[in-house]
């Protein structure tokens, strides 16, 4: 099917979408129409050859992108990115612009380099983050789900589950050493007392009960 103006044609036919070349390829695509109206035969094959060559680097370049994964740089700027914005939710398509790629290589790309899907590995970095704060801080569960990015504790609870395989209650329990007791402060051994102090203080329970 032939288009008479670039306004008519699909830009999804031609891979372009939201694509950075867009404005390269509908002005490339108006100078063929032009040319076709005025009868100017050679002008619009010359613009019609640059609109091919522009289309087959590009899709040269997002190719080897894809295969590969993104660039190092690509990598750094969006895991820097989600870092900075755990609390909140974030769209695909705002990940994408970070870049710049379409939304669909994007995904594709980021699958290939963090073996997740965008979603997922956001996820797990609040996981990551929420884990820091059980370790580091006395804060409760509640308010460690809102500081790391989740709705609730009931999210964090669910996704800590389904992923690590144990409550965060549980984990932190288990993981909450001597060493991050004496480096959070005497502010935390109030509620977290020593393992110690603990036996201690069912032993005299106990007793008193005798």
């Amino acid at each position: 099917m032939f288009y008479a103006r670039s306004d008519d044609l699909p830009r999804t036919a031609i891979g372009l979408g939201s694509h950075p070349i867009c404005a390269q390829a509908t002005g490339l695509l108006d100078e063929v129409r032009e040319a076709i109206e005025r009868n100017q035969t050679d002008g619009a094959r010359a613009a019609a050859a640059r609109l091919v060559t522009l289309l087959a680097q590009t899709s040269k370049t997002e190719g080897t992108t894809v295969r590969g994964g993104l660039a190092p740089w690509q990598r750094r700027k969006i895991e820097r990115y989600l870092k900075e914005q755990l609390e909140r939710p974030v769209q695909i398509e705002e990940l994408a612009r970070q870049i710049p790629l379409s939304v669909s290589h994007f995904c594709r790309a980021f699958k290939e380099t963090f073996a997740d899907t965008p979603h997922a590995y956001l996820i797990r970095l609040r996981l990551e983050a929420a884990q820091t704060l059980m370790l580091e801080t006395a804060e409760p569960l509640s308010q460690i789900a809102l500081a790391s990015g989740f709705s609730d504790q009931a999210h964090l609870s669910k996704q800590f589950r389904r992923v690590v395989g144990e409550t965060p209650s549980a984990w932190r329990r288990n993981h909450l050493t001597e060493a991050h007791i004496e480096a959070s402060g005497s502010a935390d051994l109030t509620v977290w007392p020593r393992q110690a102090g603990r036996r201690e203080h069912t032993r005299s329970f106990e007793e008193q009960r005798a």
